[in-house]
C-alpha cells in the first residue's frame, strides 16, 4: 500500500485546529472520552472507526452542532468555543455531511449560497449567484447546470453540489463525512483531485470514509477511535488498512466475507417475465431460487434499483408478470408488494428505510401493526415492546432499549433496525439495495451474516450493490446490467470483476461485433 505523497514540511504545518480531551455524552451514554484530535495545515486527516465509535459526534463538535461537556477546541492557537455551525464557518470550520442537507425544490445555485446571497442592494443578485455557482461546480469538474433543481438531480450529483457548497466557503479546515459514499469511480477521482488542490493551499482536510482502500490515495496522518476513545494516531504510511481495521473492532478480521452457510435450492421463488417500464428498463426477466442470494450489478443508471421499485411497486411499470410461488401477482404499490411478502430495504434508509422520530421499537413493528394490535385495534404497548427486544438481541442491535429514537443510531444500527422491521413482517423475499453504504467493516460482516443467515432459512435475497467485491463475495448468481437490461446472469463462483465489468460496459457486445466481423473477412478472404 502505498501513501499519498507528503507535501513539504507538513510534519511542521502549524495546527489549523486542535481538540484536547473531547468528552460528550448522550443521556448518560458516554459518546466520547478523552478524545484529542489535531488537524494541520495542508493535510488529509483521516477519522477511521465502526459506526458508533464516535466519529460523527467528534465532527459534529469540531463543526459546531455539539459543544463538548469536557475538553478544549483552538482555532489557530486561538481557544474557542463553537456555539453554532455559522460560529464554525466563521472561524474558516466546514463540514460536508454524509447525509444530504440540500432543499429539494431549489436550485443548485440557491443551495449553495443559501442564507449568503450575493446582493445588489435589498436585491438577491441572482446573475452573480448563478456566476459563483458555476465556478464552484467548475472547480469540481460536475457537469452541473446552476439552475437546475436539485430534486431532478440523481444522488451522485446532488453529493457533488454539497461539496461545490462547502468549497463556496473558502474553509480553512473541511470537514469530509463519507464523500466518496454517493460517488462513482470517476467523480471519486475528481474528487481527490480537488483535495490535493485544497491541501497544495493550505487546507486541513478531516476525512471519514468505510472504503479504506481509497484512503491510500489522499491520506497524510489517520486517527482510529473506538467505543468512544482514541486508539491510535500517526502517519498513514507507517501502517496498513489489515492494521487498522485490526484496531477499529478490537480484533483482526480475517475473513471480510463470511463463509457461506446457506445452499440455493431448485424451487423457484420469484419470477420476474418481460418487465419494463419505458425508458427507465426493459425488457427485463429472472428467476430468484429459494434460498439463493442473487446479485444485481452494473454501472451506475443501468436499471437496477428501477427494477428493484418496480418489483415492490414503488414506481409503476408498463408491462411484465411478476409471479411467487408459481402464483401471479397483482402490484400497484408497496402496500401490495408487502402483503405479498415481498420486502424493499432502499438505498437511502434514512429518507425512505425508517421514522426517524419515532422509536426503534415502533420502527420494527410499523410494517405489521396487526400483530401487536388488540381486538379493538389498539397497540399492546408490552407486546410491541417486547418484539422489538427479541429482534435487538437477535440482531445485535446496539441501543439503550427500544425506546431510543432510531435517528439517534449508528448508520449500521439504523439498517438493522430496518432489515429487523421486514423480518416481523416475515418476507419471503428481501431486496437489498446498497445494503452497506456508509457502514464501517465490522457492520459490514454482521449484515453479511444476517443475509446468509436469512437465505438459509428460505428466503429470497436479491442484493443491488456497486461493490464488485461484495457481490463476488456474498452471492450465487449475478444478473448483469447495462442500459436498463440484463446483459448476463453469470455464476458468481466461475466469474470475475472482468467479466461483470466486460458485460456491465457494453464491451461484451462490442467484442463479438468485432469477432463476427473477422469472421466475416476471414470467410471472404477464402471465399472463391
Amino acid at each position: 500500500m502505498t501513501a499519498s505523497s507528503p507535501l513539504p514540511d507538513r510534519a511542521a504545518a502549524p495546527a489549523l485546529l486542535r481538540l484536547s480531551g473531547i468528552r460528550k455524552a448522550f443521556g448518560g451514554v458516554c459518546a466520547l472520552e478523552g478524545v484529542d484530535l489535531e488537524v494541520r495545515a495542508g493535510e488529509v486527516h483521516a477519522v477511521c472507526g465502526e459506526n458508533g465509535a464516535g466519529k460523527s459526534t467528534l465532527m459534529k463538535i469540531m463543526s459546531g452542532v455539539y459543544q463538548p461537556d469536557a475538553g478544549s477546541i483552538h482555532c489557530r492557537g486561538q481557544p474557542v468555543r463553537f456555539a453554532s455551525t455559522r460560529a464554525a464557518a466563521a472561524r474558516g470550520v466546514v463540514m460536508i455531511h454524509q447525509e444530504l442537507n440540500l432543499i429539494p425544490h431549489l436550485t443548485v445555485a440557491e443551495n449553495i449560497y443559501l442564507a449568503r446571497e450575493p446582493r445588489r442592494g435589498w436585491f438577491i443578485d441572482r446573475r452573480r449567484q448563478r456566476a459563483d455557482a458555476q465556478r464552484c461546480l467548475d472547480r469540481l469538474g460536475a457537469a452541473i447546470s446552476p439552475e437546475a433543481l436539485v430534486h431532478t438531480l440523481p444522488v451522485a450529483q446532488q453529493q457533488m453540489v454539497e461539496i461545490a457548497k462547502a468549497l463556496s466557503m473558502d474553509a480553512d479546515v473541511l470537514i469530509m463525512d463519507e464523500p466518496t459514499s454517493s460517488l462513482t469511480e470517476a467523480e471519486t477521482r475528481q474528487l481527490f483531485e480537488v483535495m490535493r488542490e485544497l491541501r497544495r493551499g493550505g487546507v486541513g482536510i478531516v476525512y471519514i470514509s468505510h472504503r479504506l482502500d481509497e484512503m491510500a490515495q489522499i491520506v497524510d496522518r489517520v486517527t482510529v477511535l473506538r467505543d468512544g476513545r482514541q486508539v491510535a494516531t500517526g502517519a498513514f504510511a507507517d501502517t496498513t488498512v489489515d492494521a487498522i481495521v485490526a484496531q477499529m473492532v478490537g480484533r483482526a478480521l480475517d475473513e471480510k466475507f463470511p463463509p457461506r452457510r446457506s445452499v440455493p435450492r431448485s424451487e423457484v421463488l420469484l419470477e420476474v417475465h418481460a418487465l419494463q417500464r419505458r425508458p427507465a428498463f426493459g425488457p427485463v426477466s429472472f428467476e430468484l431460487r429459494r434460498g439463493e442470494i442473487l446479485g444485481f450489478a452494473g454501472l451506475m443508471g443501468a436499471g437496477r434499483t428501477e427494477v428493484a421499485r418496480a418489483i415492490f411497486g414503488a414506481d409503476p411499470k408498463d408491462g411484465g408478470r411478476i409471479r411467487l410461488h408459481g402464483q401471479d401477482l397483482v402490484i400497484h404499490s408497496p402496500i401490495d408488494a408487502i402483503g405479498h411478502g415481498i420486502a424493499y430495504v432502499c438505498e437511502d434508509r434514512k429518507a425512505h428505510g425508517l421514522a426517524l422520530e419515532m422509536s426503534v421499537g415502533e420502527n420494527i413493528t410499523l410494517a405489521n401493526l396487526a400483530a401487536v394490535c388488540g381486538p379493538g385495534g389498539f397497540i399492546r404497548f408490552g407486546a410491541e415492546q417486547q418484539t422489538a427486544r427479541d429482534y435487538i438481541e437477535a440482531l445485535g442491535i446496539r441501543t439503550p432499549g427500544p425506546q431510543q429514537r432510531a435517528r439517534l443510531l449508528s448508520g449500521g444500527n439504523q439498517q438493522k433496525v430496518v432489515i429487523a422491521k421486514w423480518l416481523f413482517r416475515q418476507a419471503r423475499v428481501i431486496i437489498f439495495d446498497e445494503p452497506t453504504r456508509g457502514i464501517d467493516v465490522g457492520a459490514k460482516v454482521a449484515i453479511y451474516e444476517l443475509m446468509d443467515r436469512l437465505a438459509a432459512e428460505g428466503i429470497g435475497v436479491i442484493l443491488i450493490s456497486s461493490e464488485l467485491p461484495e457481490i463476488l463475495g456474498l452471492t450465487d448468481r449475478v444478473a448483469v446490467f447495462h442500459a436498463g437490461r440484463i446483459a448476463a446472469v453469470l455464476p458468481t463462483r466461475r466469474t470475475s470483476q472482468e467479466d461483470i465489468l466486460l458485460h456491465a460496459s457494453g464491451l461484451d457486445r462490442v467484442r463479438a461485433a468485432q469477432s463476427s466481423h473477422e469472421d466475416l473477412s476471414a470467410l471472404a478472404a477464402v471465399a472463391p
